[in-house]
């Protein structure tokens, strides 16, 4: 398999270093990184980040207070499919969505490729459904987004020992080397996506954590952004106790750790 990675969104809060830990300007970057994955089975994406429809119909399809909040910068050239369609792919040649959550800044994308089989943890499916009343539920869950997929695959939790967490394996239709590992916590259904590779393991956390620091003996977590990570949490306790167990895992040498959401991790994945 050939793993790329990509920035599919770019969110730029008022506070910087305050959000983001380095930035010297008014405005941190935070960024959306997504994985493009080619293998037998087609082209995987890894979240989605931001679509067509959120740059060209940004609203309702995005809450109007998120937007403001998170000063969301919206570029055509920055969607999947356009960076896809870059290295010389189209759309149809997505063939499986493998979901981490279902907030809006990581599905916007899936309806720009209809083809594509969508994974996701069962439960996260039905908080996403069910569970959207209340403010910010209502503004974290954009069915816009997806509400014109026709084949999703969901998965309960549980399943074979993988580094002393849950996975689960076989997901219909994708390389055995693809697995859900459930890190329950920013969202109830929230999970990562470990991939094995000839180098060992890669795991996007997802939104697990937010800066590279967190994962640190001390923890440590720029402000804005820990005030952020406590508020969209849709069960604290469950994302602190996974937090540290990823913390934990970080000291293996055959697994590498990266987030949604840190300029840094990409830019030395990339690298």
């Amino acid at each position: 398999m050939k793993i790329h990675h990509l920035n599919c969104g770019t969110h730029c809060p008022i506070g910087g270093a305050l959000f983001d830990g380095t930035s010297l300007s008014p405005l941190a970057r935070v960024t959306t990184h997504v994985l493009l994955i080619e293998s037998d089975k087609g082209l995987i994406l890894v979240d989605t980040g931001y679509g067509l429809q959120d740059v060209q119909h940004p609203h309702p399809r995005i809450s109007k207070f998120m937007r403001g909040l998170l000063n969301i910068r919206l570029h055509e050239e920055d969607t999947a499919l356009r960076q896809i369609e870059k290295l010389g792919f189209s759309a149809k040649d997505v063939r499986h969505i493998v979901l981490t959550h279902l907030d809006f800044d990581h599905a916007g994308g899936i309806e720009d490729f209809p083809e594509a089989r969508v994974h996701v943890m069962e439960t996260e499916k039905h908080a996403a459904e069910t569970k959207r009343r209340g403010f910010l539920p209502s503004r974290r869950y954009r069915p816009l987004q997806w509400d014109e997929v026709r084949d999703w695959k969901t998965y309960a939790a549980g399943g074979e020992d993988w580094f002393g967490f849950d996975a689960v394996r076989d997901l219909d239709g994708l390389p055995p080397d693809i697995l859900f590992i459930p890190l329950p916590g920013h969202t109830l259904g929230h999970a990562g996506v470990a991939i094995r590779t000839k180098d060992g393991w890669l795991l996007h956390a997802g939104d697990a954590y937010f800066n590279r620091g967190e994962l640190t003996q001390c923890a440590c977590c720029p402000p804005g952004i820990a005030a952020y990570q406590a508020v969209m949490a849709a069960d604290r306790g469950a994302r602190n106790v996974n937090r540290a167990r990823l913390y934990d895992l970080k000291s293996r040498s055959d697994v590498r750790i990266f987030c949604s959401h840190d300029a840094e991790e990409l830019k030395a994945l990339q690298a």
